[in-house]
């Protein structure tokens, strides 16, 4: 049978639509829209940081930092040698450098992982430029890590977690380190391990769970943690040790602050951070060891706390480092140590955000933790003004132990930052939530205080130029590469300039004596250089005086056994050096004529 014809008019037919797949440029257009408060942030530092540093820019090769061209010249060192990994030259007791003993990397303050990691751009435009990018990328870096950690994990507004990561960057102690401490600045997996413990502590939380903690969270976040904090250790030690220390006491304060979640968290809790340690310790102990125990290695720290304690007064004074600042400041802590100098506009907004916060378990815990690292920072003995006052300070029961020792007490006032950091988040966080006046008032005092600390930039000035030596490879003609070359005078402590020889080299040759930490101190303690050889006193003080001595068969013999004590392949003396004259005279007398090597003498062995 045949169906039965339709009557009217015949339905639509309705178009199946086009699947339209979203372009690339499209997508990347979404993804920046919905992400504009977080690029926003990241630029603004990202430009701060740059005009802090300028003065490196844009020949960073030309240019040293004012305040600390010493260390600039050994981080640079540092770093060379660093770069060597990616040629599969490298090893923690490096004989580039106080030959023929070596010099043990942990046992100084490498920043091993920053330099693998920018091997790349040091073997191909030098460690000056290197430097100059973790100098600012440091700064950058940091702040952006803690804008993050912010705005991901606190739920903080966009606008409040920038004033609070700001400071938590950019504030005096972190812009007074940048002035060549690397590893010292290098903080921007600090916010990676506070968000892991965070992520720890909330996975061990059985609240609202049936079957308890979050055992998988629990055990991905204690890997992460252990991760986070062997990465940290090889870019460095001493920011570990502050924030193990800064976590320790806001994790105890909090506790207290919280003790229902004490309770509920604890044991689990407890499981994960002893298997993050446990799984940090299996991977470090042989690091550790080596640091400690190994060949060149120190025991403790080659610093005095007593002398690198911060003065009280120097938590209202304003750095000499910032907008507002002065030069009588100075006084109180060296160009680099300027760790505690927040100033009293910003230490009175401070105080009255923490008040405002009230009981907030966080903000109570990182007030407490806050005010513990400010005391610590005193040292053993509390200075007012300058001037010693004979009351100790809680540093001084911790004055002999292993480690702590060894820290310099003002830095512990860097600790301060992130979590002063995190209270003038909070409360400008809060206050844009409410209404009435405080939901500006606040952000304007935290907008005034960070203002009277605002950063001037890093003075800079021209570095002086290499020899063609040097420059031109013909150091080549003189020593083989892994050779160990002599620049005359040898590198100190406190002119290690022949450093960036070696530097401009890549590390390719060694160098005797020089500038490093060793245990060339009484009974082997911790010192900086080494045992100065009779040649090498007999050059400094002919560099110094000017004046060529009196050179007999004594000083020659003497000369000879330096030079195989050294393993020397080459004694260079280049144009540059001061008295150059009177030094090549004296070399002739003791190892006869020098052969011409572009602008500089040479003898080789």
């Amino acid at each position: 049978m045949t169906s039965p014809a339709r009557t009217g008019p015949a339905p639509a037919v309705r178009p199946i639509p086009a699947v339209v797949h979203p372009s690339r440029a499209s997508r990347l257009l979404a993804a920046v829209a919905r992400r504009r408060a977080d690029l926003l942030a990241a630029l603004l530092f990202a430009l701060l940081a740059g005009v802090l540093t300028h003065g490196l820019w844009p020949a960073p090769g030309q240019r040293v930092l004012a305040l600390n061209p010493t260390d600039q010249t050994l981080y640079e060192w540092f770093l060379a040698v660093d770069s060597r990994a990616l040629l599969g030259d490298f090893s923690l007791l490096t004989d580039r450098l106080n030959a023929p003993d070596g010099v043990n990397l942990l046992t100084n303050t490498t920043v091993i992982a920053l330099g693998v990691l920018l091997a790349p751009v040091t073997l191909a435009f030098g460690a000056p430029v290197t430097f100059a990018l973790l100098v600012a990328g440091n700064l950058a870096g940091t702040a952006i890590a803690w804008y993050l950690l912010f705005t991901r994990v606190l739920r903080a507004r966009p606008f409040a977690a920038g004033l609070g990561a700001a400071l938590c960057g950019f504030g005096p102690g972190m812009v007074s380190q940048s002035n060549s401490h690397l590893h010292m600045t290098a903080q921007w997996l600090v916010p990676v391990i506070v968000w892991l413990v965070v992520r720890l502590l909330r996975a061990a939380d059985p609240r609202g769970r049936t079957g308890g903690p979050d055992r998988r969270r629990v055990a991905t976040s204690a890997l992460g943690l252990a991760s986070a904090v062997i990465a940290q250790f090889f870019t460095g030690e001493e920011v570990l040790f502050l924030t193990a220390v800064t976590l320790l006491l806001t994790a105890v304060a909090y506790g207290l602050a919280d003790r229902a979640l004490s309770r509920r968290a604890l044991p689990a809790f407890g499981v994960g951070l002893a298997v993050a340690a446990g799984l940090a310790v299996f991977v470090l102990w042989y690091p550790l060891w080596y640091q400690f125990a190994g060949p060149q290695a120190v025991s403790d720290g080659v610093f005095n706390p007593r002398l690198y304690a911060a003065d009280l007064t120097s938590w209202t004074a304003f750095s000499p480092l910032t907008v507002l600042g002065g030069d009588t400041a100075s006084r109180l802590a060296g160009p680099t140590e300027f760790n505690t100098f927040l100033g009293w506009p910003l230490l009175l907004v401070i105080v009255a955000c923490a008040v405002w916060l009230g009981r907030r378990p966080l903000a109570v815990a990182c007030v407490a933790a806050g005010l513990a690292m400010g005391v610590l920072s005193l040292g053993p003995e509390v200075l007012v003004a300058g001037e010693r006052t004979g009351l100790s300070a809680p540093y001084a029961l911790l004055v002999g132990l292993p480690v702590v020792d060894g820290a310099l007490p003002t830095r512990f006032g860097l600790a301060v930052l992130p979590l002063a950091g995190t209270v003038l988040a909070l409360a400008v966080d809060r206050a844009l939530a409410a209404r009435g006046r405080v939901r500006w008032l606040v952000p304007l005092a935290v907008g005034v205080g960070l203002l009277s600390v605002f950063p001037a930039p890093l003075p800079t000035a021209p570095r002086p130029a290499l020899p063609e030596f040097v420059t031109a490879g013909h150091w080549r003609q003189c020593v083989h590469p892994g050779g160990v070359l002599v620049p005359v005078p040898p590198a100190t402590p406190a002119n290690p300039w022949p450093m960036r020889w070696a530097t401009a080299a890549n590390a390719a040759f060694g160098m005797p004596e020089g500038f490093f930490i060793g245990p060339y101190g009484h009974d082997g303690a911790p010192s900086f250089g080494t045992y100065k050889r009779p040649t090498s006193v007999l050059l400094a003080d002919v560099a110094e005086g000017g004046a060529p001595p009196a050179i007999g068969d004594k000083q020659r013999r003497q000369a000879a056994r330096d030079v195989s004590f050294w393993g020397a392949s080459c004694v260079a003396l280049t144009d540059d050096a001061p008295h150059a004259e009177a030094l090549r005279r004296t070399l002739e007398s003791l190892f006869g004529p020098g052969t011409r090597v572009a602008d500089a003498w040479t003898w080789r062995f």
